[in-house]
C-alpha cells in the first residue's frame, strides 16, 4: 500500500528541476549544432562557387574551340559554306567584334584562370584577367586579325550575345573574299 503524497515510481525518476535541465540542454546543444554548421558553411560555400565558375570557365574555353574549329573547317571548304553551333551559355558574355576581327568570351567569376595582368596563350585562345574586389574578369579571345574578315550579319559590327537559359543557335558562313585578301566570316543568330 502506498502512503499518501509518494506518486508513481517513475514520477520520483524524473523530478521537476531535472526536468527542465533536459530542455535547456537540448536546446543549447541544439544552438551549438547549427552555429557549427553555419560556420562550415562560411567557409564551404565560396569554395564551391569558385568551383562551379572554374566548370563555366572549361566549358567556355570548349564553345570557343567549337567556334574556332567551324570557322577552320569552313575557311577549308570554301566560299558558299554554312555550319550550325547551339552555344549554350550559362554565364559570361559573347562578342563578335567584326571591327576587329575577334571573338571574345567576358565573364566576372571567383576562380582566377589565369595570372593577373598578363596574356596567356591557350591554344588558339588568348585569356587575360584582371581583378576586380573578391572577383576575376577573364577575357578569353580568338584573334583572327590579319586571317578573317569576321563579320555580323554582314557588316563589320559588334554583337553582344549574353548567358541565357536556353541555347543559342549560331549560323557560321564563309562568304569568300568579296574582293578583299581574307575569306569573310559572318555569324548569324538563328
Amino acid at each position: 500500500m502506498k502512503k499518501r503524497g509518494q506518486g508513481s515510481q517513475l514520477y520520483n525518476f524524473f523530478p521537476k528541476k531535472r526536468r527542465g535541465q533536459v530542455w535547456v540542454e537540448t536546446v543549447i546543444y541544439t544552438l551549438i549544432a547549427l552555429v557549427m554548421i553555419g560556420l562550415i558553411l562560411t567557409f564551404i560555400r565560396p569554395r564551391i562557387t569558385e568551383i562551379q565558375d572554374k566548370l563555366v570557365l572549361q566549358q567556355s574555353i570548349s564553345m570557343l574551340n567549337n567556334i574556332n574549329n567551324v570557322v577552320l573547317a569552313l575557311s577549308e571548304g570554301g566560299s558558299g559554306n554554312k555550319r550550325r553551333l547551339d552555344l549554350d551559355m550559362k554565364a559570361g558574355s559573347l562578342d563578335i567584334d567584326g571591327a576587329n576581327d575577334r571573338i571574345v568570351f567576358n565573364i566576372n567569376s571567383h576562380y582566377q584562370f589565369s595570372e593577373y595582368g598578363k596574356d596567356v596563350d591557350y591554344g588558339a585562345l588568348v585569356v587575360h584577367t584582371e581583378p576586380l574586389n573578391d572577383l576575376s574578369i577573364t577575357n578569353m579571345t580568338l584573334n583572327y586579325s590579319g586571317k578573317y574578315n569576321i563579320t555580323y550579319k554582314g557588316k563589320d559590327a559588334m554583337k553582344t550575345i549574353t548567358a541565357a537559359s536556353t541555347p543559342y543557335t549560331l549560323f557560321i558562313s564563309n562568304k569568300g573574299n568579296n574582293g578583299g585578301t581574307n575569306p569573310n566570316m559572318d555569324f548569324e543568330l538563328g
